[in-house]
């Protein structure tokens, strides 16, 4: 359970998984700070956890100059707003560091926002941006050639052995390959990762879960496809419905999934998502619906499989004595979603 001890070692620590999920208030400097603030850490005794930073404001506290609460995490500044812009409606653009320069931008800056937000540089985003779009040029029906020189590439050379270091194959030989976009995303519960192919958003998980590596690995092998930082169309949706989920304005969610599995596995997930908002079910009952009443321990691991945290509320489920059992992404993250849905269900 989120504790003062847990959350005071996690500000002691300054670890981004629980980036969200409390306000660290000093009694003693009267200012309040996010878990991964770097200025000097107060005593546990001098510490008032809150919950949000409204609380923290109306009893007085100020914002730290140091880690910024009011700005929100991960958010892209304006001047990376518009290269980013740039870059997207030109494929072939490339920004060198003397460009930058001459915009005002300094190098470094942009490079350590990359590296924090995304764990690569802007320059090998850069490169995977151009690959991307070189990439589904020739899905498209675009020939080697002119993805490579569309993409801002000087030689067929140097563009083959960009591409088969990144996608894996050939340029000529990547028709059948896809792109999974991934990106972070920063909740009251922490950081999390969003995956997203065409077809729709295939996986949403929190940054700590032990199998996470393993899930992507999965998603791999299952979509054959290739894992990229990147931004997709799925995800400012998402961002927005999980903005009114966790701010309690929204109930149901819409933006479209994309959930490859068992046969057995599919059937779970999409009974999942038919446990309305604020409601709880047991693993037995799934299995009854299942019309598979022996098969409980099979479902609750079907369940615990599911990529797709909040949107397929595998939360909502619970064990036959009413205890909180299973959830990858910790009892305490269940225990806050089941509050945060029970405080807003009639709201």
């Amino acid at each position: 359970m989120l504790t003062n001890e847990v959350m005071y070692k996690a500000l002691v620590d300054k670890d981004p998984v629980y980036e969200g999920a409390f306000i660290a208030a000093v009694k003693t400097t009267g200012i309040f700070c996010r878990p991964t603030c770097t200025a000097k850490k107060p005593k546990l005794e001098n510490v008032e956890f809150l919950t949000t930073i409204k609380e923290a404001v109306q009893k007085g506290y100020r914002p730290c100059k140091v880690c910024r609460p009011l700005e929100k995490p991960g958010e892209t500044p304006a001047f990376i707003s518009g290269i980013l812009q740039e870059l997207e409606a030109d494929t072939g653009l490339r920004f060198r560091d003397e460009d930058l320069v001459r915009r005002g931008v300094e190098p470094s800056r942009i490079r350590r926002w990359f590296l924090k937000n995304h764990g690569i540089t802007f320059h090998a985003f850069q490169r995977m941006s151009r690959i991307n779009a070189a990439f589904k040029k020739i899905q498209d029906g675009a020939t080697v050639t002119d993805a490579a020189f569309g993409s801002g590439y000087e030689s067929l050379s140097g563009f083959a052995e960009s591409f088969k270091a990144l996608i894996g194959v050939s340029p000529s030989h990547s028709r059948d390959k896809r792109i999974i976009h991934v990106t972070q995303l920063e909740t009251p519960l922490g950081t999390m990762f969003a995956g997203a192919v065409e077809e729709g958003v295939c996986l949403l998980e929190f940054a700590d879960r032990k199998i996470l590596e393993q899930e992507l690995k999965a998603l791999k092998q299952l979509l054959n496809a290739n894992i990229i930082p990147g931004d997709h169309p799925h995800f400012a949706v998402l961002r927005q419905q999980l903005e009114e989920y966790f701010e309690g304005r929204r109930k149901v969610f819409s933006v479209p999934l994309l959930m490859p599995g068992t046969e057995f596995q599919q059937a779970v997930w999409q009974l999942l998502q038919t446990v309305a908002y604020g409601e709880v079910r047991t693993y037995k009952k799934q299995a009854t619906i299942l019309q598979r009443p022996d098969a409980v321990r099979a479902v609750a691991h079907a369940n615990g499989m599911n990529r797709i945290s909040i949107l397929v509320p595998c939360h909502r489920i619970i064990s036959e004595d009413g205890s909180l059992t299973g959830y990858g992404g910790g009892i305490w993250r269940k225990q806050w979603l089941l509050d945060l849905e029970k405080k807003y269900l009639h709201g």
